[in-house]
C-alpha cells in the first residue's frame, strides 16, 4: 500500500503547510494594519509605506497597496485620514473629508494646504517603543 502522506509536506497552492488558511492569514493582516493606523497621534500623519512596513514586521508580508486595500475596504473604524500617500496626499476618493478631520486635528500642511507636512507631521510606530532596546 501506497503511503498517501508523502505528497502532505508541500501544499497545493504553493503555502507552506504551517501559514494556515487564506481567510485567516487575510484577516491576521487587516488587524495588523488597523491596529498600526489606530496608534497614529491626533495631528500626526503617516504613509502606506510606513504602516507597511510596521505590519512586515510583525507578519513578515504585504505592501503599501495592500494596507491601501484594507483601509478602503475595513477602515472606517480607525483614523484613516492620518494614512496619506508618501508625496503627503490623502487618498483622492476623499481628499475634502482626509483633509478637513487632518485641519480639524491641527496636522501640519503643506503651503497649499493640500498635503500633510510629513516632515513636521510625520509619525512611524517605532517612536512608541521605549528607547535602549
Amino acid at each position: 500500500m501506497e503511503d498517501s502522506s508523502a505528497g502532505a509536506a508541500a501544499a497545493p497552492s504553493g503555502r507552506a503547510p504551517d501559514d494556515g488558511p487564506a481567510p485567516d492569514r487575510a484577516l491576521e493582516y487587516l488587524d495588523e494594519v488597523l491596529a498600526v493606523v489606530e496608534r497614529v497621534p491626533r495631528g500626526r500623519a503617516t504613509t502606506y509605506g510606513v504602516v507597511a512596513e510596521a505590519v512586515a514586521a510583525v507578519l513578515g508580508r504585504g505592501g503599501p497597496r495592500q494596507v491601501g486595500t484594507v483601509l478602503a475596504r475595513a477602515g472606517s473604524g480607525v483614523p484613516w485620514w492620518r494614512v496619506v500617500n508618501a508625496a503627503g496626499s490623502p487618498p483622492g476618493h476623499h481628499l475634502d473629508r482626509a483633509l478637513d478631520e487632518l485641519r480639524a486635528e491641527g496636522c501640519p500642511l503643506s503651503a497649499d494646504g493640500l498635503r500633510v507636512d510629513l516632515r513636521r507631521a510625520g509619525w512611524e510606530p517605532w517612536e512608541d517603543e521605549p528607547q535602549g532596546r
